[in-house]
């Protein structure tokens, strides 16, 4: 119990240690870019996990949305650390999470699209387990 107050303790002086930039707004440049990063990145990190994991389209939205949001999430804590004079903002964050469901739903749309959806090869959940060779057909 200890140390997860310690590491709330210590979560919260990273975050609250510094005040916030004077010039953070909600729209902005570095914004725009929080959101195409994380957009390109999910939709990248989903296209090549569906291609690898064509048993079930949830996971690769998953591992998608885990990787763009650990990005986004890693920048945030290296800008904390003020190693490379960054500053941390849940601003920044905030687009991170709205550029990866963006990106998410274009790669997802795109799969559906080109993909189509069967009982081979459902919108999210696993293939039916019943599925055997004669009810499987080629896509094209």
């Amino acid at each position: 119990m200890m140390k997860l107050v310690a590491a709330g303790a210590l979560a919260t002086s990273l975050t609250l240690g510094s005040p916030a930039r004077a010039d953070d707004s909600w729209i902005a440049r570095d914004k725009a870019f929080h959101f195409d990063v994380s957009a390109g990145v999910a939709a990248a990190s989903y296209a090549v996990s569906a291609a690898w994991l064509v048993d079930a389209r949830w996971k690769a939205l998953a591992i998608g949305g885990g990787i763009a949001l650990g990005a986004g999430a890693a920048k945030e804590a290296i800008d904390a650390t003020r190693i490379f004079h960054g500053d941390p903002s849940w601003k920044d964050f905030a687009w991170d999470a709205i550029g990866t469901v963006a990106g998410l739903a274009a790669a997802w749309g795109v799969d559906l699209l080109l993909g189509g959806v069967d009982r081979v090869h459902p919108a999210l959940a696993a293939p039916a387990a019943a599925v055997g060779p004669a009810s499987v057909r080629l896509r094209f």
